[in-house]
């Protein structure tokens, strides 16, 4: 790399930085995760203090400097300025920077990373106020596929065997277990809670995403295995589908408190699931339940 640059990138978060500065962590296609400096940023007539705010993407020419790079130019592409009108909105946002600043890998190439963040905040930008935990939710899962560590939804993780729910009988439940990766029939519980940690884990202590030789270390605390109904599992199962899923698109679960505690559970499993595998917390989750204080009924 030159001593000089050129990128396309999203903000993801900013930190003061002395009287003035801001450094800057950008997502962008052609070099992955960067950090710079983005010098006067903080003075109110800068005219880099709106282009290096949260979520703006930006076509960028950098220098680079002995320990952080220093952006001197910088032309706006896009913005989301619809994120920021509600509070749940840009929480639900944020989230998903966090699991992208996750995953996200230093001088390489990162494009389908940055495509499918972009998809995801802009749905959030336009969805209705009822459907943003919905969309979260699918944003959540697929970035957990993007880093090669989404659960297994569609066969017992332990036995293999094919899981198929019954929505006819109430009564039906399956396990679900982030240290098993997934998905785990009725039968095969008992044995996973005796089972030594070591032995519950089958990829051992990290998970690879493919092709990127980043290892995520597993936090040695393991979760507790969940119990989800046949509706919740078959939610779960369509949130890799390409179009969006809303509240309103799958059957079941007809009022809206019901249709938001389900929304709020699944999230909630995914979001346990996505702190075990990346080994650290999600701050803006806390958020995320305040956003959303409906109480989950006991499992």
């Amino acid at each position: 790399m030159s001593r000089s640059y050129k990128a396309t990138g999203i903000n993801l978060k900013g930190m003061p930085m002395g009287e003035t500065d801001r450094m800057v962590t950008v997502l962008t296609i052609e070099h992955g995760l960067i950090r710079v400096i983005v010098p006067g940023a903080r003075k109110h007539k800068s005219r880099l203090a709106g282009r290096s705010s949260q979520f703006v993407v930006n076509e960028l020419f950098i220098v680079q400097g002995k320990s952080l790079d220093k952006l001197v130019q910088a032309e706006t592409v896009r913005s989301f300025p619809g994120l920021s009108a509600e509070l749940s909105r840009l929480t639900a946002s944020q989230y998903l920077a966090e699991l992208v600043l996750c995953q996200a890998l230093s001088g390489q190439p990162q494009g389908e990373l940055f495509a499918l963040l972009i998809e995801q905040l802009q749905r959030l930008e336009e969805v209705d106020s009822e459907e943003i935990l919905a969309c979260l939710s699918q944003g959540i899962f697929q970035l957990l596929v993007s880093a090669g560590v989404a659960p297994e939804l569609q066969q017992c993780c332990v036995s293999q065997v094919e899981i198929t729910p019954d929505l006819a009988q109430v009564d039906w439940r399956v396990g679900f277990s982030a240290v098993s990766g997934g998905v785990v029939s009725i039968d095969q519980m008992a044995n996973l809670r005796n089972a030594s940690p070591r032995a519950r884990t089958p990829a051992g202590r990290y998970a690879v995403k493919a092709g990127s030789g980043r290892r995520f270390s597993r936090s040695p605390k393991s979760p507790p295995i969940n119990l989800l109904s046949a509706q919740e599992l078959v939610w779960l199962q369509q949130l890799g589908r390409a179009e969006l899923i809303t509240p309103r698109s799958l059957p079941g679960m007809a009022t809206a408190e019901q249709r938001l505690l389900g929304w709020q559970r699944i999230e909630r499993l995914l979001r346990q699931y996505a702190e075990f595998h990346f080994d650290r917390p999600i701050r803006s989750a806390t958020l995320i339940d305040a956003c959303f204080p409906l109480s989950l009924a006991p499992r």
